[in-house]
């Protein structure tokens, strides 16, 4: 693998958007925009992203609040968003990833933005991990999921904690029937017992079992190799 590299993908309103790349061996069989909250990337983040890498996807991740430093996390949504992700869609289709072999990856208010971008965007798949903002939005920008989620034009796989204070059982269930509604593939999860982020244990390792995190892990893997083709 070519390991981690920066680069920037041109934007019309800003100098670009700084993107953390990793590519695989070979050829890439398509690409996957990781959504996240800061310009941090935690260890078990990097390690799922060279994994994806490992598996054939180039794996793009953009800063998603370069255009103010970080300082209102609000950037994450609206236009903002939709400009950034274009950009790394054109990133990718430029070194000859095909449109429909895109994909995008959030967690938490980054997987509300991934939900948000496949409403809005023809992508090939998405994947959200507790995505808050179900029954009202998180910010004015933003959509409540349960009325943008029959909106979606991709596959979407959400992946929540059962017991987690933020995304409460009764709301995932409205959000699992709304989904329901979209002209596309949709499957919500739920891991009882766990609180949050079903897909490593960097939250409360005491709340999750390493059952749960390799169910996980595993249908994130075979919902990109499911439906980007």
């Amino acid at each position: 693998m070519s390991g981690v590299y920066r680069d920037l993908a041109p934007v019309h309103d800003t100098a670009g958007v700084p993107l953390t790349v990793i590519e695989p061996d070979d050829h890439a069989r398509g690409g996957i925009v990781v959504l996240h909250e800061s310009r941090e990337f935690t260890d078990p983040l990097l390690e799922l992203m060279r994994s994806l890498a490992a598996d054939g996807w180039t794996v793009v991740a953009p800063d998603l609040f370069h255009r103010d430093n970080g300082s209102s996390p609000e950037k994450v949504f609206g236009a903002d968003l939709f400009a950034d992700f274009d950009a790394c869609f054109e990133w990718l289709t430029q070194r000859g990833v095909f449109p429909d072999c895109v994909g995008v990856l959030g967690f938490d208010s980054a997987g509300t933005a991934a939900l948000l971008v496949a409403t809005n965007r023809a992508i090939g798949a998405a994947v959200s991990i507790a995505a808050p903002g179900i029954d009202d939005p998180l910010t004015p920008r933003a959509d409540a999921l349960v009325h943008a989620a029959p909106k979606l034009q991709a596959p979407w796989l959400g992946l929540y904690g059962a017991d987690d204070p933020i995304t409460p059982v009764e709301q995932i269930e409205r959000l699992r029937d709304a989904a329901a509604c979209a002209a596309v593939a949709t499957l919500v999860v739920t891991y009882p017992g766990l609180h949050h982020r079903p897909d490593h244990p960097g939250f409360d390792p005491a709340t999750i079992d390493d059952d749960s995190v390799i169910d996980a892990q595993t249908r994130i893997f075979d919902w990109f190799d499911s439906h980007l083709r």
